[in-house]
C-alpha cells in the first residue's frame, strides 16, 4: 500500500491547443495540508479538477486511494465517494433545503437510510454552525453560509480528502473569515486538504505545504514557513510581493 493517498506522475492537460498542465508531479501524504497558489490561467484549479475527474487528463498517471484514474467508471465512482469538493460558487440545489441538499448523496450514493442520514448532515451542520439553517432554502442564506453549507454537504459524503477550488473568491470580504474558520477547524480535526486560494493567512495558519504554479507547471514546492519566509524561484518572489 502506497504511502500517499495523492499521486500525479507526468500529468499532463490540454484544452484543444492550449496545454494547461505541464508534466504535474504531485504526492500527497493522508493528513497533509496543501495550499496551491499562482497567478491566473496556471491551472490550479484544472489540477484539482483533475484529482476527481471532473476534467479528464490525456497524458501520465493519477493514483487516489490506491485506485488509479482512468476510463473505467466504477473507479471514478469510488474515488468521487471519498474526494470532497467545494467550489467557488455554491453549486447548492436552489430548490432544496439546506438539509436535503445535505442529505441527497448520502441517500442516493451511499444508500444511507433517510433518517440516519439526516441525523448526520445535522452534526456536519453543526460543525460549520450553521445548523439552525437546516430547514431553508439557500437563496435565505448569506453567502459565507452556503459556502458552508456546501462543506458540510461535501463532509455528509464522508470523504478522505477535501479540494477547495479557491472556496472565498464568491465571497464579500467579512464572509471570508466564517467560511475560513470552518476549514481551519476541518485541517485541525485531520482532513487531507488541497486548497486552492489566494488567503496567504490560510496558508500560513494551516498548510503545511505551499505549491506556487504558473504557465500550468508547479514552480515551487516547500514546507509553508519556508516557503514564505526563502522563496527560491524568482517567479515566486514576485508572485508573494504583488500580494503579501
Amino acid at each position: 500500500m502506497s504511502e500517499q493517498i495523492i499521486e500525479m506522475n507526468e500529468v499532463n492537460k490540454w484544452f484543444d491547443d492550449f496545454h494547461v498542465l505541464k508534466d504535474i508531479n504531485l504526492t500527497v501524504a493522508p493528513k497533509q495540508k496543501i495550499v496551491v497558489c499562482g497567478p491566473s490561467g496556471s491551472g490550479k484549479s484544472t489540477l484539482i479538477r483533475c484529482i476527481n475527474r471532473l476534467e479528464v487528463h490525456q497524458k501520465g498517471k493519477i493514483v487516489v486511494d490506491g485506485i488509479e484514474l482512468s476510463e473505467d467508471t466504477k473507479n471514478i465512482e469510488q474515488i468521487r465517494a471519498e474526494v470532497g469538493m467545494v467550489f467557488q460558487q455554491f453549486n447548492l440545489f436552489p430548490h432544496l433545503s439546506i438539509l436535503d441538499n445535505c442529505t441527497l448523496a448520502p441517500i442516493w450514493v451511499k444508500k444511507t437510510p433517510k433518517k440516519k442520514a439526516e441525523e448526520l448532515a445535522l452534526r456536519e451542520l453543526e460543525k460549520v454552525q450553521i445548523q439552525d439553517q437546516a430547514k431553508k432554502f439557500p437563496g435565505q442564506l448569506s453567502g459565507g453560509q452556503q459556502q458552508r453549507a456546501a462543506i458540510a454537504r461535501a463532509l455528509c459524503m464522508r470523504p478522505k480528502i477535501m479540494l477547495f477550488d479557491e472556496p472565498t473568491s464568491a465571497l464579500d470580504p467579512e464572509m471570508i473569515k466564517e467560511v475560513l474558520d470552518a476549514m481551519v477547524n476541518l485541517a485541525k480535526a485531520g482532513m487531507t486538504m488541497i486548497v486552492v486560494t489566494h488567503e496567504m493567512g490560510f496558508a500560513k495558519e494551516v498548510a503545511d505545504e505551499v505549491i506556487f504554479m504558473d504557465e500550468g507547471m508547479i514552480v515551487e514546492r516547500a514546507n509553508t514557513k519556508e516557503f514564505f519566509a526563502n522563496p527560491k524561484s524568482d517567479r515566486t518572489k514576485v508572485f508573494l510581493s504583488q500580494i503579501l
